[in-house]
């Protein structure tokens, strides 16, 4: 009889110091992990000692959550001294694990550096999935690269094998890639009638199928040019846009100039209209009235033809 009781009275002691010795911990506001096992430490605040460093499953993929059961949770809390209450009665544990991350933009600047590279052409990286991230652990080794890249022709669809760090596995991007080529456009708009100067002129890079044929890929070809109609800036020019600046205008007074041989002879006229050096426009002898072509040599000077010399 006293054995009995002094079982009894061992188990009660034992049972007592038992509860006494559960911790009672909160579960964090946000669970993130940074290795690849799931910790108490992880999961719990004010978790001291070794019972911080007890793994209890596996974390997911860098840069994924995982969903742990909260009854899971608590009963693998109880048998390591720990008691959570799951007071708000949450229905599942989110864990999500940290990760050095790589962007869409990141991703595409790597393949188009990879192409560069091969090619010696800028391209225009588009990814199908524009909000495409990938992810390796923070304590990986190693910087992202191109494992194979397969192009259909020199641009168009293509598939690229990236490992994101040393002895990661390669993860699969899909995406288009462009050609992209330099060219001279305006830096600021431009009214009609404006001469273009070099200082005007600069160079963007444009997909090449977006720029048309009879597109002006000159930058000598654009200065000293004037502008036929009011013109935007930043997009590619063509010959359409541009004329020879005018060295005589519509109404000034110029010097007509006939000769032949040691004869020369000179009258003054007004310009019926503009006209560049080397063009034929028409003009007024202001002597004889008569309306005559004549080209223009320079500014205010314009030489008439033999077929035209009646007028003097």
């Amino acid at each position: 009889m006293l054995r009995v009781l002094a079982t009894a009275t061992l188990l009660a002691v034992t049972g007592t110091a038992f509860a006494a010795a559960q911790q009672t911990v909160f579960l964090r506001e946000r669970v993130v992990v940074e290795g690849s096992m799931v910790t108490l430490g992880d999961l719990f605040d004010g978790v001291e000692g070794e019972a911080a460093g007890i793994a209890l499953a596996r974390a997911p993929q860098p840069g994924s959550r995982t969903f742990l059961d909260p009854a899971w949770v608590s009963r693998q809390a109880e048998r390591n001294g720990l008691e959570w209450a799951n007071a708000t009665s949450i229905e599942r544990v989110a864990v999500e694990r940290a990760a050095q991350s790589i962007s869409a933009g990141e991703i595409a600047d790597l393949i188009a550096a990879h192409m560069y590279a091969e090619t010696g052409r800028s391209h225009e990286v588009t990814l199908s999935n524009r909000m495409l991230s990938l992810h390796a652990p923070l304590d990986a080794y190693g910087s992202p690269e191109i494992v194979r890249l397969e192009l259909d022709g020199a641009s168009g669809p293509f598939r690229a094998m990236i490992r994101t760090h040393d002895e990661g596995e390669p993860v699969s991007v899909t995406g288009r890639a462009d050609p992209m080529i330099d060219m001279p456009v305006l830096a600021r708009p431009l009214a009609r009638g404006e001469v273009i100067t070099a200082a005007d002129v600069e160079w963007v890079r444009m997909r090449a199928d977006r720029v048309r044929a009879d597109a002006i890929s000159s930058e000598t070809a654009l200065i000293g040019q004037e502008a036929r109609r009011a013109l935007r800036a930043g997009e590619a020019l063509r010959g359409y846009d541009l004329r020879e600046p005018a060295a005589v205008t519509r109404g000034e007074t110029v010097a007509l100039v006939f000769q032949s041989g040691a004869l020369v002879l000179t009258a003054r006229a007004r310009a019926l209209e503009n006209a560049a050096l080397g063009q034929t426009a028409r003009f007024v002898n202001l002597q004889s009235n008569r309306t005559v072509e004549g080209v223009v040599e320079g500014p205010g000077r314009v030489r008439v033809t033999g077929a035209t010399s009646h007028v003097f």
